[in-house]
């Protein structure tokens, strides 16, 4: 993943992505932020977080590439649980044998109302159709791949319902990078009109998207007798204080 990300894509993408994430982060507050996988990438670069760590899932590092904070696997954080303000995921899910358990954990440790940030390939893109083109091609002997042959495209729609499943309210969502499938900087450089028009035109066919949800966690209601109406009770008369005597009936006397 490192080797692909110094190509001309690969450095199109990661720009892309930075300038995402660095917005996204800016203005989420808390103590304790987290990101998960992609040392390549400071996506807590803007981020004015006190506590800051960068976890990787094996001790082996491309030359060049930040050190991580702790080593760990993704499913399980060594982490209390409700003790993170942020967790990020630039292609942790996508990288990640059980994606699942992955976003299970980063629930568990999130605060309520803490926020993750994701970031993943669209399946549905030119990029997604010529890596599985190039599949094809390789089973029957021939061809490159475009992408690295690492981990699985999640789609977006997909993954939007597995944070709803886990009580995420997703806030935003969008696409990026639409210049085709192209190996060298002069051919990306000459689709660069491909951004603009295809956020216009056809947003859901970037290369990649990126989401931000917030954990919610539902408030206790109560149900059965204690929310019916109560019944009125009867109330007595009171005497009033300070209350004028009524002076005395004179009887008549009969003769």
């Amino acid at each position: 993943m490192h080797e692909w990300f110094e190509t001309p894509p690969g450095r199109y993408l990661l720009e892309w992505e930075r300038a995402q994430f660095d917005r996204a982060v800016a203005d989420i507050f808390g103590y304790h932020a987290l990101q998960l996988g992609l040392p390549e990438l400071d996506a807590l670069a803007a981020n004015r977080m006190p506590h800051k760590f960068l976890g990787l899932p094996g001790p082996r590092l491309a030359p060049g590439a930040r050190r991580p904070h702790l080593v760990t696997d993704f499913a399980a954080l060594p982490f209390e649980a409700n003790s993170m303000d942020l967790v990020v995921l630039p292609h942790s899910l996508e990288l990640n044998a059980d994606p699942h358990a992955t976003l299970r954990e980063v629930e568990r440790v999130l605060m309520p109302e803490g926020k993750v940030v994701v970031c993943c390939l669209n399946p549905a893109s030119l990029w997604g159709l010529r890596q599985r083109r190039a599949h094809l091609y390789r089973r029957l002997g021939f061809g490159q791949l475009f992408l690295p042959d690492a981990g699985e495209f999640i789609g977006y729609r997909r993954l939007r319902d597995w944070l709803r499943l886990l009580n995420f309210e997703v806030e935003t969502g969008s696409f990026g990078c639409w210049r085709p499938a192209l190996a060298t900087d002069r051919w990306l450089d000459r689709f660069e009109w491909m951004d603009q028009a295809g956020e216009r035109w056809w947003p859901i066919f970037g290369a990649a998207y990126f989401i931000v949800a917030t954990k919610r966690v539902r408030g206790l209601k109560l149900i059965g007798k204690l929310w019916k109406p109560a019944k009125s009770i009867a109330t007595a008369p009171v005497p009033l204080a300070n209350r004028r005597p009524q002076p005395e009936m004179q009887q008549e006397t009969l003769v």
